[in-house]
């Protein structure tokens, strides 16, 4: 059991990213078999050829830190997140390395040179993998991302950390988490970081290894519909709203963005956003700004148009 203590320093700091890398190293372990969604055998793929990277995400309890470093927020990029790996002390990387349970005879032995060869295999997998799928897997973490600060507004601490995991749950001022380690660490000034995974489940994680600011990787919510068809817009509604509209109604069960929207679809930025405004306007849907991006969804007119009890 791992006790993250919210200090008077960071009890006011629970926040929540968005982590790129984290999805490769996810993604990679589920191409080993490390890791299993009932879900995800649409997306799987051959891997890349990344020997070194593999080893060291066949590991069952350690994968190290600097390979995913904990994101700035929401909208922070793979290319910053690699940065930040290639630019990793190589004392660091020795030590979290020196940590991984797996046979790492195939790195080289100098930490420097084993961090840019990890580094580009990264790099590799991200390109190769998760690059052309980004667009959807951002829109659900996103999506969950929004759900759980709306539970923090309407509940509280305690109504969020009761639905993030099983294995997770507030007590008094202590955040605990269910896993095989056993720490009492305080959450410091920079707060408690939530980071949502689609390739994290089943389990959940904690970066506790400094100088990491302390992170709980969690499933996202979702994920069990994330690679399934699209579902058509009906009829109906397309003759009553126009194809584009009708489908971008029926998409939106759960939050996205206009450039998400686009690349999912197909359709040109501008013309999502133009689609969007009209449905606004009419009620059937309703935005909110998260950083940099505006988030849509339907309302509950626009959930009882698609219902067709109107």
């Amino acid at each position: 059991m791992i006790e993250l203590v919210l200090t008077a320093a960071g009890s006011q700091r629970v926040r929540f990213a968005i982590s790129p890398l984290e999805e490769v190293l996810g993604a990679v372990q589920t191409l080993l078999g490390v890791r299993a969604h009932p879900a995800h055998p649409p997306w799987l793929s051959d891997l890349p050829d990344v020997p070194e990277l593999a080893a060291v995400l066949s590991a069952r309890h350690y994968i190290t830190e600097f390979l995913s470093p904990p994101p700035d927020g929401p909208e922070t990029t793979a290319s910053a997140q690699l940065r930040a790996v290639r630019a990793t002390p190589p004392a660091q990387v020795a030590l979290e390395l020196g940590m991984v349970d797996a046979d790492l005879s195939l790195l080289p032995d100098d930490p420097a040179t084993a961090r840019d060869l990890l580094a580009d295999q990264l790099e590799t997998v991200w390109h190769a993998l998760l690059a052309p799928e980004w667009p959807r897997l951002r829109e659900l973490l996103a999506a969950d991302i929004a759900f759980r600060t709306r539970q923090l507004g309407s509940g509280g601490t305690a109504s969020m950390f009761a639905e993030l995991h099983p294995r997770v749950r507030l007590s008094g001022t202590s955040v605990l988490v269910d896993v095989r380690a056993r720490e009492r660490l305080e959450i410091d000034s920079r707060g408690l970081l939530l980071i949502p995974a689609v390739f994290a489940w089943p389990g959940v994680g904690v970066v506790t290894v400094p100088p990491w600011q302390i992170s709980v990787l969690y499933p996202a919510r979702g994920v069990a519909s994330l690679w399934t068809a699209e579902t058509a817009a009906p009829e109906a509604l397309s003759e009553i709203l126009g194809r584009t509209r009708a489908l971008l109604l029926t998409t939106l069960d759960r939050p996205a963005a206009t450039t998400e929207l686009a690349a999912r679809h197909g359709l040109a930025p501008a013309t999502v956003s133009a689609h969007l405004t009209a449905l606004r306007g009419a009620g059937l849907l309703a935005s909110e700004r998260r950083g940099h991006r505006v988030l849509y969804r339907r309302t509950e007119l626009g959930d009882a148009l698609l219902a067709g009890k109107l």
